[in-house]
């Protein structure tokens, strides 16, 4: 279809259609018109309702058939299912001239979407049009895109019927068809739908945080089902969204308002950066409610408990209660808890399971069979690059000159970037390179910190001694050592020098990582930061401050007012982290496996620049050949394309903060650099959106412009 022939406010989608039609409607209506025309009008009312039941759009009729539309095929399937359910239990009770025998064509594909023509075109439309003509009277037909999503979701009797040659559609395509449903099948059903009627008891709002594929998927359906026949309010975003509705505004109402946030965690979706933010968001929201909701309820899905997290994941969940899904027979045992759970009300510290067959301790590893193997196997990026992995790639000299700054007595490095650009791995380098020399080495994330710490600058810093205490492995000794009637810095500072720094010969590295969430408190930034440049400054006249060396880490320009003598970010060694080279592109590349020239090196970089972590995601993908070069650039700016996580995230981050969202749709609609408030800036170039050059302002990359141009309003 010629996209630029269509109005303005068409947009591509990826859509299931349904398309439903009756069988023999001619000669039944040439017999009388009037009575099957009120036949079909019957029918319309049950197909309006059930579509409406399962959350899809109904477009339009056409005479005796008509166009529904999901968000999801699970959805189209579903409502396929129950209207020929509930149209062969009211053909039991009606005479035969009474019965109208529906066929219905389902396929998942790219339509052209209009919220405001309320219409829904394209090749998809066209392909579930054909299939409902091979469909048998009473049955359905789906393609194998719909197949593939469903076949593991959902009770299906389907019989492969080949590839079939359908009017119109240029290549053959293969079908699945439904038989009809029996007035057996039917009564079962009903039955079955009786028994699970909602209990008695509390009703909770529960929010499914998942990932659109098996296993991942189908544990969410099931919960989904078994909670809802529960009595519970829940959401989950295949079910829930309705086909055109604002996603991002939808999360946020429902996050907000939910009592449970079950968070199903797979191999992949531990490096989702979507999952990440929900988990983080509900974190936040935990933090400023009275009853402390939503309580998250983590389940692995064969990921077991020692398998690896990225870093803000980690703390985000390390002292919360999980459990470990390993196959189907345990997903009754986890179900059946978790309802136990949201019938009682309980949190999840709760959360009390015998060791069944659902708690396993095994170590996970990325399948290695086919794999180009040069260096290592590929590995999925997401946060803090393993010290041990083959794939950090070096920007000399900054490694060397960090290693040579932090032997220094009182020294501090200040590492500035946006965010996936490789910070928290140079950090974690030069830490473990002081291990290397016999310093003890202390990181700590202050993402990870409750939002009640920020609010007084004793609590504050008691928690950041108590921290480095911890990480030390030494007691607390806050109680005997920390003398309020001096002050919170000054009691601070004689918390370092009586007890942590005189606890070892050995020199202290403190890694202090996105102390960005610091600035948000400008009361609290000010007096730390001062404390900071008040012990770098202490360390050319007092030896027991030579010991302390620090790494401190941020994502943006500092925007808090600070005295000039009185602030850390104008000593010390500043590090200002690079995007990747072509060279650096191209040896990533050939480490993976991949036998690239320069030309496959610049047809990447024309759409995603250097950005380190978009660019190992591509070749993490291409390596295990998932994808191609050619694949991964037609869809990368879409929904349906290998970026669509990262792009959501950014969207999502983008409209819960509408002078930013506008700030961005003026820089990537233009076509030359522009000027924005300074705040504007310094927040768009942390998130990595744009370039900042002076006061003039850039798309960060191509890919951003492409995504962004058109969803941002």
């Amino acid at each position: 279809m010629d996209t630029e022939a269509l109005p303005r406010d068409f947009k591509r989608t990826l859509a299931a259609i349904v398309f439903t039609d009756v069988e023999k409607f001619t000669p039944k209506a040439e017999q009388n018109e009037v009575h099957a025309l009120g036949l079909v009008q019957r029918d319309i009312q049950l197909l309006k309702a059930l579509c409406q039941q399962f959350e899809g759009l109904l477009f339009k009729f056409t005479g005796d058939g008509s166009l529904m539309c999901f968000e999801s095929a699970y959805q189209a399937l579903s409502c396929a299912l129950e209207i020929q359910k509930a149209l062969a239990f009211a053909a039991a009770n009606l005479p035969p001239e009474d019965v109208l025998r529906h066929r219905i064509g389902i396929h998942l594909g790219e339509v052209f979407f209009s919220d405001t023509e309320k219409d829904v075109i394209g090749h998809g439309v066209n392909i579930a049009k054909r299939l409902e003509a091979e469909a048998e009277p009473d049955g359905i037909c789906i393609s194998q895109t719909v197949y593939d999503v469903v076949k593991n979701c959902l009770p299906l009797h389907a019989t492969y019927a080949g590839r079939r040659e359908l009017k119109g559609i240029k290549d053959p395509v293969p079908v699945y068809k439904i038989p009809p449903i029996s007035q057996a099948q039917t009564a079962g059903d009903l039955a079955d739908s009786a028994c699970r009627l909602p209990v008695a008891g509390l009703t909770a709002r529960i929010f499914i945080s998942y990932r659109a594929q098996d296993p991942d998927l189908s544990l969410a359906q099931m919960f989904y089902e078994q909670l809802s026949a529960a009595g519970h309010h829940v959401f989950m975003a295949g079910h829930s969204i309705r086909l055109g509705e604002g996603w991002p505004q939808r999360i946020d109402e429902e996050l907000e308002r939910c009592d449970y946030f079950l968070l199903l965690l797979s191999a992949k979706s531990a490096t989702s950066e979507m999952v990440t933010e929900e988990v983080r968001r509900v974190r936040e929201l935990r933090e400023s409610h009275p009853d402390s909701k939503p309580v998250i309820l983590p389940v692995r899905l064969d990921f077991a408990m020692d398998s690896p997290l990225n870093y803000n994941l980690r703390g985000y969940l390390d002292s919360i209660q999980q459990r470990e899904w390993r196959s189907p027979d345990d997903t009754p045992v986890i179900v059946r808890e978790v309802l136990i759970i949201l019938e009682g009300g309980e949190t999840n510290e709760q959360w009390r399971i015998e060791t069944k067959q659902s708690i396993h301790q095994t170590s996970f590893s990325l399948p290695l069979s086919d794999l180009p193997l040069p260096v290592a196997a590929p590995e999925l990026p997401g946060g803090q690059v393993e010290l041990a992995s083959a794939f950090y790639v070096e920007r000399h000299p900054i490694e060397e000159r960090s290693y040579e700054e932090i032997k220094k007595p009182g020294a501090l490095i200040r590492i500035k970037a946006p965010t996936q650009m490789g910070k928290t791995s140079l950090m974690a380098r030069i830490l473990h390179y002081t291990g290397t020399q016999g310093y003890r080495a202390v990181p700590l994330n202050f993402q990870l910190a409750d939002s009640k710490i920020f609010k007084d600058l004793d609590k504050f810093l008691q928690w950041f001694c108590a921290n480095i205490a911890l990480e030390l492995d030494m007691p607390d000794r806050l109680a005997e050592n920390w003398k309020a009637i001096f002050g919170s810095k000054v009691a601070c500072k004689s918390y370092f020098e009586r007890y942590l720094l005189p606890a070892a010969e050995s020199p202290l590295a403190l890694g202090l990582d996105e102390v960005d969430r610091v600035f948000q408190y400008p009361e609290i930034a000010a007096d730390f930061f001062g404390l900071l440049r008040a012990w770098h400054e202490e360390a050319k006249n007092r030896d027991i401050w030579k010991k302390l060396r620090l790494i401190v880490v941020h994502s943006t320009e500092v925007y808090v007012p600070l005295d000039i003598n009185q602030s850390p970010f104008n000593v010390g060694l500043p590090v200002e982290l690079p995007e990747f080279t072509p060279t650096q592109v191209l040896d990533l590349a050939h480490r993976h496996g991949l036998d690239w020239q320069t030309a496959q090196v610049e047809q990447l970089m024309a759409t995603i620049g250097g950005h380190p972590y978009l660019v190992r995601l591509a070749l993490y993908h291409i390596a295990r050949q998932e994808t191609t070069l050619d694949q991964l650039l037609e869809t990368a700016p879409t929904d349906a394309g290998l970026y669509s996580d990262h792009l959501r995230r950014h969207l999502w981050n983008l409209q819960q903060h509408p002078e930013l969202a506008a700030a961005a749709k003026k820089v990537v609609s233009a076509t030359e650099p522009v000027q924005l408030e300074s705040m504007q800036g310094f927040k768009l170039h942390s998130m990595g959106l744009v370039n900042l050059q002076g006061n003039q302002v850039t798309p960060r990359c191509n890919l951003y412009c492409q995504y962004f141009r058109d969803r941002l309003k």
